[in-house]
């Protein structure tokens, strides 16, 4: 009797095995070893297969597909489905070490762990000069420096020598605004207004605010720029852009800050900048004492490099910024003045050089010395509008609004749509109280989007010529503002903030913890009407009209007792009981960021809306004279009035305005006080506006 055939060893023996000829792939393997050993498999598996049914039906299968992957491996290679040739021949672009492939000591030196060989950087430096000599200009004139008035030797910490920030409002380096403390509540001449902003006070702002933090390490000057932010391009190049640079479509705004690396070797410096890259490699890692050691070993072999003594100067300023020394920095000025008249120093060099120079003089306080050097770039680089922008600044940090209108009305004339330009001129014009002509220069410019325009006070300022034209779109303008976070909300429009600070327009005495001033106030308001009386008279000269350019009409005297946290002069000699009083509370005497003053306002006055410099503080109004009807103040949306003998408290960081229609004058004694949840390290350490 036969015995029964099982399925599963016929369907075994049917599988052939498989020899195919022996071939080399591309990766010079041969593919017949692999393939005989999985048909060898296969056999085993077959010959397995007659001994059971469940163990070797899962096996036998498991080895076809085995097989079947084999050769889609071999067909893969063969039949060129990769080209590894190809991709082997794209490895050896990365070809670090020039030894004409790509290999583990290539991936070293792209990572960082080991230099490239110095004869192929000469080589492809050699390679390089040769295609750029017939291109690239080079510097042949030795640029001679004019120095205005600057003073030579020891300069304080926190220097300000040529420019004192004016009295009244200053700005601020410390606390946490809505966006940052940048502007200042000066105006350019006079005082524009509380809330003006002032490019004179704010050097003495950013003199405390750079001396007092260190600055993260300078970028890399091979890839970028210095002190450049966004070139100028001619006008007639670039198409101007309407509307917030957030609603600005994404590839417009790529282009308008695209821009090209510097060039800052000349020819014979490209055969060294294996030894300037290693040393430049230390400024960069924060190692600057060795960084200067090692560029001023780079300039006494290469004097004649303007590279490396720039290098050098670079490093003597972060050494500068480690030290917290002047006269560290003073050998930097120095230095970067040598690297820009040396012959053969490229355009893109003297740039940076001298635009680096003239930061470094605002931020000692000799905006004059800074003057000066950004005249010789303007005269060097004509065509430069940015340049151009930053002298008009220069003028107007030293007080100079003629110097500065005449640098922008020459820009605007070569590039009408200079948004930096624009802004800045209608900024000079509203200081002339040209409100109607700011208005379209102020609003084109924020429009434009350009670098330098995004600034609250710019913001602020078009806003306020706004309203004072009757135009409710203002709000729009502080909304926005608010938006681009220059601004706590659209009421509360103070540039020097500190986060986190109760917020509200009106206060009660209680509210502010400091009941024991307010009665104090309040119990003695006789004695302090009949003092202001007796200096009220005109020929006293006590009471000064006010200066900040914010009535709309009207008469209104002052007359300061303290100061940003010091007493004014001579001044409480003829009000000793008064300042008598306040002498033991210092949360207002001692307030750096507020005043004490009488307040006189005559009939007919009216005070257009403001806001005051800082949410740091509060304003306290004790009611001396007060007429039965026709006075009143609003804040925000909420309107009052005074009363005789009692204390009036707000917010005057928020929106204010003041209507005087009574039929006689308006006597009113005001105290600013700290904010009271400021902490005691914050008021001493808060710097005064």
């Amino acid at each position: 009797m036969e015995e029964p055939i099982c399925e599963e060893a016929i369907l075994a023996e049917e599988i052939p095995e498989v020899k195919p000829a022996a071939m080399v792939n591309k990766n010079g393997v041969k593919a017949e070893a692999a393939t005989a050993s999985g048909g060898g498999g296969v056999a085993s598996g077959g010959g397995g297969a007659a001994s059971g049914f469940s163990g070797t039906k899962i096996f036998t299968w498991f080895m076809v597909l085995a097989l079947l992957g084999v050769w889609s491996s071999v067909a893969v290679v063969w039949l060129d489905l990769v080209d590894y040739d190809n991709v082997i021949g794209k490895l050896s672009a990365y070809d670090a070490d020039g030894d004409g492939d790509f290999d583990v000591e290539d991936a070293k030196v792209l990572l960082g762990v080991k230099e490239r060989p110095v004869s192929l950087v000469q080589k492809e430096a050699k390679e390089e000069s040769a295609v750029e000599e017939q291109t690239e200009p080079i510097v042949k004139e030795v640029i001679q420096t004019t120095e205005g008035t600057e003073e030579e030797g020891q300069l304080p910490l926190n220097p300000s020598q040529e420019q004192q920030a004016p009295e009244g409002e200053s700005p601020d380096a410390v606390g946490t605004p809505a966006k940052s403390e940048d502007a200042t509540e000066e105006s350019f001449e006079g005082k524009l207004a509380v809330e003006a902003g002032s490019f004179e006070a704010e050097a003495a702002v950013q003199v405390e605010e750079k001396a007092e933090s260190v600055p993260e390490p300078e970028a890399n000057v091979e890839s970028v720029p210095e002190l450049e932010t966004v070139p100028q391009l001619k006008a007639e190049a670039v198409p101007e852009l309407k509307g917030n640079a957030e609603d600005q479509p994404e590839d417009m705004l790529k282009y308008k800050a695209k821009k090209k690396n510097p060039k800052l070797l000349n020819t014979f410096e490209k055969t060294i900048k294996a030894e300037i890259d290693a040393a430049e490699k230390l400024r960069k890692k924060g190692k600057v004492e060795e960084a200067v050691r090692a560029f001023d070993t780079l300039v006494q072999q290469y004097p004649q490099s303007p590279r490396c003594r720039y290098g050098k100067a670079l490093a003597e300023d972060d050494l500068a910024e480690k030290m917290r020394s002047n006269d560290m920095l003073q050998k930097a000025l120095s230095t970067y003045k040598e690297a820009s008249e040396l012959p053969n120093a490229t355009p893109d060099l003297i740039k940076a050089t001298l635009k680096k120079r003239a930061e470094r003089q605002q931020f000692l306080g000799r905006m004059r010395g800074a003057l000066a050097t950004l005249e010789k770039l303007v005269q060097i680089f004509p065509e430069d509008m940015a340049l151009k922008n930053d002298l008009g600044v220069a003028h107007l940090l030293i007080g100079d609004n003629k110097s500065a209108k005449r640098v922008y009305e020459e820009v605007l004339a070569i590039a009408p749509s200079n948004g930096f330009a624009k802004v800045h001129y209608g900024f000079i014009l509203k200081s002339e109280n040209k409100i109607a002509e700011s208005i379209p220069f102020l609003r084109d410019g924020l429009e434009s989007g350009d670098p330098g325009t995004d600034d609250g006070r710019f913001y602020f300022h078009l806003g306020d010529a706004l309203q004072r034209m009757g135009d409710d779109s203002a709000y729009k303008w502080y909304e926005r503002g608010h938006q681009r976070g220059h601004f706590a909300s659209v009421w509360q429009r103070s540039l020097y903030n500190v986060d986190g600070l109760k917020a509200q327009p009106w206060w009660t005495p209680k509210d502010t913890g400091y009941m024991d001033l307010i009665k104090t106030l309040e119990r003695n308001w006789r004695t302090i009407r009949d003092e202001a009386l007796s200096v009220m008279d005109k020929t006293t000269g006590l009471f000064v009209p006010e200066e900040e350019n914010l009535r709309e009409k009207g008469e209104w005297g002052q007359f300061t007792l303290w100061q940003q946290g010091k007493k004014a002069g001579e001044s409480c000699h003829s009000v000793p009981k008064t300042c008598g009083l306040l002498e033991r509370y210092p949360e207002a005497t001692g307030c750096k960021r507020g005043q004490i003053k009488f307040s006189v306002m005559q009939p007919g006055t009216h005070v257009w809306p403001h806001t005051g410099p800082s949410n740091c503080r509060l304003r306290m109004h004790l009611g001396l004279v007060i007429p039965k009807t026709g006075c009143k103040i609003r804040c925000t949306n909420d309107t009052r009035a005074w009363e005789e003998g009692k204390v009036l408290i707000f917010d005057d960081s928020f929106e204010h305005e003041v209507w005087q229609d009574a039929d006689s004058y308006r006597l009113i004694f005001i105290v600013d006080v700290w904010h009271p949840e400021l902490t005691q390290y914050q008021r001493q350490t808060l710097s005064p506006i």
